[in-house]
């Protein structure tokens, strides 16, 4: 049974940082992509990051180049967001993903952690 466990999420001021992690456990990752989305109250899910469990390469939303980075521990088969110089509109539930390299689809997700960034 694939389990996707997000932590991490809590209130930073804006202009901060946090860290979010994802301990993915279940089956193995190898051939996979894993994902972070978001969903702001109101909003629909979003992309923000992905990372090729195998490779590790990146890809990134526009609105978080620069300021985001998505990595990966294979040891721990965790992977981690990492959120710099936070904006109040980066508020939102974060949620892990994980899904086959070969679709487009995310099969797998997290429960979510919340993220609030204060002006």
């Amino acid at each position: 049974q694939v389990q996707l466990v997000e932590s991490g999420g809590g209130l930073v001021q804006a202009g901060g940082s946090l860290r979010l992690s994802c301990a993915a456990s279940g089956r193995t990752f190898s051939n996979y992509r894993m994902g972070w989305f978001r969903q702001a109250p109101g909003k629909e899910r979003e992309f923000v990051a992905a990372i090729r469990w195998s490779g590790g390469s990146t890809y990134y939303a526009d609105s978080v180049k620069g300021r985001f980075t998505i990595s990966r521990d294979n040891a721990k088969n965790t992977v981690y967001l990492q959120m710099n110089s936070l904006k109040p509109e980066d508020t939102a539930v974060y949620y892990c993903a994980a899904g086959p390299v070969v679709t487009v689809k995310f099969d797998y997700w997290g429960q979510g952690t919340q993220v609030t960034v204060s002006s």
